[in-house]
């Protein structure tokens, strides 16, 4: 499931993202993504490519992977996003929400640690 107000566009510093044409809520489901998961020995093979910034640590004990699909991989960083994501292991599913009201036009970002506010530093970036 995701919304027709969604379009991917090149953005000024991070290649593409998810943007939205229409204003949206806080609190709005945007996109259910469905996911391939991975074995562990997948994910070792995987870390060493390219695919290793847009796959998520899956399961339980995390010694898993998956790829999401949709929009999930496109959504950029950012420390203060304006969505979060949920991971729903049994379901094989991402679902992502608005955590405030969003803007037309305004790009969609989640924060790559989970938690939609967490500064911790990010593997992509410099000290």
């Amino acid at each position: 499931m995701q919304w027709p107000y969604l379009f991917l566009a090149q953005t000024r510093m991070k290649g593409r993202g998810v943007f939205s044409s229409r204003e949206i809520p806080a609190e709005t489901v945007i996109e259910v993504a469905p996911v391939i998961v991975m074995k562990e020995a997948d994910r070792a093979f995987l870390d060493k490519t390219l695919l290793h910034d847009y796959i998520f640590e899956w399961g339980d004990s995390k010694n898993q992977c998956a790829m999401a699909l949709g929009y999930v991989p496109m959504y950029n960083h950012s420390y203060r996003s304006n969505c979060e994501y949920f991971m729903d292991f049994a379901g094989e599913s991402i679902m992502v929400k608005t955590v405030r009201i969003v803007e037309a036009g305004e790009e969609l970002t989640i924060n790559y640690n989970g938690d939609w506010d967490d500064d911790k530093q990010v593997w992509f970036e410099n000290k």
